[in-house]
């Protein structure tokens, strides 16, 4: 059993900056991961963390504006985002995968388990 707790999302401006974090207890995870959901979209996968080997994929509407990371303990997962923009408004989620993740499963947000969100909103 893994259960994920997010907190950091928030409102800002379009240009602004906010960062999610992720508590990550139970079983370890070989992924850990965000997704995001805005109404009436399907979800789509943001950025996932191989646990083991660090390893780091990111969705193309994000590059070069995320980061995803973890600390030492790989307990806490870290989502910095840069340079917000109004069509990154959702809803965040936290996520976590057990065996392999592949490319496709990742950006279809295919994960094990996933955390309750939290809101991101981004004005013009």
């Amino acid at each position: 059993q893994v259960q994920l707790v997010e907190s950091g999302g928030g409102s800002v401006q379009a240009g602004g900056s906010l960062r999610l974090s992720c508590t990550a207890s139970g079983t370890s995870m070989n992924y850990l991961g965000w997704f995001r959901q805005a109404p009436g979209k399907e979800r789509e996968g943001v950025a996932v963390i191989h646990t083991r080997d660090g390893g780091t994929n990111y969705a193309d509407s994000v590059k070069g504006r995320f980061t995803i990371s973890q600390d030492d303990a790989k307990t806490t997962l870290y989502l910095q985002m840069n340079s917000l923009k109004p069509e990154d408004t959702a809803m965040y989620y936290c996520a976590a995968h057990s065996g392999f993740l592949s490319l496709g499963a990742f950006f279809r947000a295919d994960f094990d388990y996933s955390g309750q969100g939290t809101q991101v909103t981004v004005s013009s």
